[in-house]
């Protein structure tokens, strides 16, 4: 069918997102699924954060969602959700100081004005529920905090078992002053230029799950979430040493091992939330569109690599899964230009010619979803590949068509899609001159 046929169709079976960003015809066609996964299209745009933030509270209050999992380190995020769930294990006073684990670059990822409304909003849903076993949690998908999650499962041995936190530290201690550093282990441990540390920490995994019971006796099973916790951690260790060597053996390696963890941590969170809860848990996901978006539709699955989207709907299926892409025509995004590199409010490029997003934009509709699940012919239209912008923590619009686009296959990668033609950059809680004065200079390619 010709263009112009296409975006007629479009016009005509699109819902249009109205200025009181109601959502019923999506909530609706989300039914019954027990995860949901809800993408952007980039990492520093506002009205991302805004819906997936409104879609996940119509969840939560209409349809009893248990838990938010995002794309960030699970150290960070448990101190975040023990705030929200006014756990007596949280010092934090405000959501402000509850965010002060997202250290890591890119800060402004999680530690921004949406998340701070967010997580202000969940706070107070959580008080009105005296129950634990009610209270929505907030928790982190990703595998970068190998420092971090080895000094957590430390903390928590030495408070249970002193003997078994002795262990774990003589185990951890393989990796020495490298794991302030773990690229530099990573590329000592590829390089036989130092021992790898992976049977450490896969020791340390083991005794942490086979003890578990034993842990359970001695602590009382009111802490039976902080074992849980604690375990997760000594995960992350062993899976984030896995990855940071397979960063210098290949992209496709380190980035299937990076969303099978996703995929583990997801499942290990659902079988935890059954016990707790004794029913189907629901989970919402947050994460860019490129682990969201089924793998299979796209150049990333035709290179060999996978995705938490695709991994998902490969285990739970479509009446248990819900895909939700985002996209956008032109607008300002946060972004570095580099790894490392300071935030900055970026003008986004308007979308290129061959595009979903461009054809999005010729549809003259402003906001609205495009439904794909529920609608064949939508369907039928959209399984044909065009490009699909992806813009990560890093933003290079000079290099934009070779840095930022892939080519896809919208209808097979989400269930729906929400366009939204022109967006602001996200406000970081720290903002620095680079971000006040906007665009500068871009040199390097870009990370997701």
């Amino acid at each position: 069918m010709s263009t112009p046929s296409i975006i007629e169709a479009i016009r005509n079976d699109a819902q249009v997102i109205s200025p009181d960003g109601r959502l019923d015809f999506l909530i609706d066609d989300i039914g019954n699924a027990s995860i949901v996964l809800l993408g952007e299209a980039t990492h520093g745009t506002h009205e991302f954060y805004l819906l997936r933030a409104e879609i996940s509270k119509r969840l939560i209050t209409e349809k009893r969602f248990d838990a938010i999992a995002v794309e960030a380190d699970w150290p960070d995020a448990l101190r975040t959700s023990r705030f929200i769930q006014a756990s007596a294990r949280s010092s934090d006073a405000t959501v402000d100081e509850a965010l002060h684990g997202f250290e890591r670059f890119p800060q402004w990822m999680w530690r921004n004005t949406d998340v701070v409304e967010l997580l202000s909003w969940l706070r107070m849903h959580n008080l009105q529920r005296p129950d634990q076993r009610d209270k929505v949690g907030f928790y982190g998908l990703d595998l970068y905090s190998l420092r971090n999650s080895m000094d957590a499962v430390v903390r928590y041995l030495s408070q249970v078992d002193p003997e078994a936190a002795r262990r774990a530290r003589a185990r951890y201690a393989c990796f020495d002053h490298l794991a302030e550093d773990p690229q530099r282990y990573g590329y000592a441990a590829s390089f036989g230029m130092r021992k790898d540390c992976e049977d450490e920490v896969i020791r340390q995994l083991v005794e942490m799950t086979n003890d578990g019971n034993r842990f359970v006796a001695i602590a009382g099973d009111a802490e039976a979430d902080e074992l849980f916790y604690a375990q997760q951690n000594a995960r992350v260790a062993q899976n984030a040493e896995a990855y940071y060597r397979a960063m210098f053996q290949g992209r496709n390696q380190s980035w299937n091992l990076r969303d099978r963890h996703m995929a583990e941590t997801l499942e290990a969170l659902r079988s935890h939330l059954i016990a707790q809860k004794g029913r189907r848990p629901k989970i919402i996901v947050w994460a860019h569109n490129s682990h969201l978006g089924d793998a299979r539709a796209t150049e990333m699955g035709e290179h060999g690599q996978l995705n938490l989207g695709q991994l998902v709907r490969e285990q739970y299926g479509s009446k248990e899964s819900f895909l939700l892409g985002f996209t956008t025509h032109a607008g300002t995004v946060t972004a570095a230009s580099d790894w490392d590199a300071p935030a900055e409010r970026k003008t986004v490029r308007p979308s290129h010619p061959d595009s979903y997003e461009r054809l999005f934009h010729d549809c003259g509709l402003g906001r609205f979803v495009v439904p794909l699940r529920r609608n064949s012919r939508l369907y039928g239209l959209l399984e044909e590949q065009r490009l699909e912008r992806a813009i990560g923590v890093v933003y290079l619009p000079e290099t934009e068509r070779v840095s930022h686009y892939f080519h896809a296959s919208l209808a097979r990668q989400f269930d729906a899609v929400i366009h939204v033609d022109e967006t602001r950059a996200v406000l970081p809680l720290e903002r620095n001159v680079a971000h006040q004065a906007g665009d500068l200079p871009e040199t390097y390619p870009s990370g997701i």
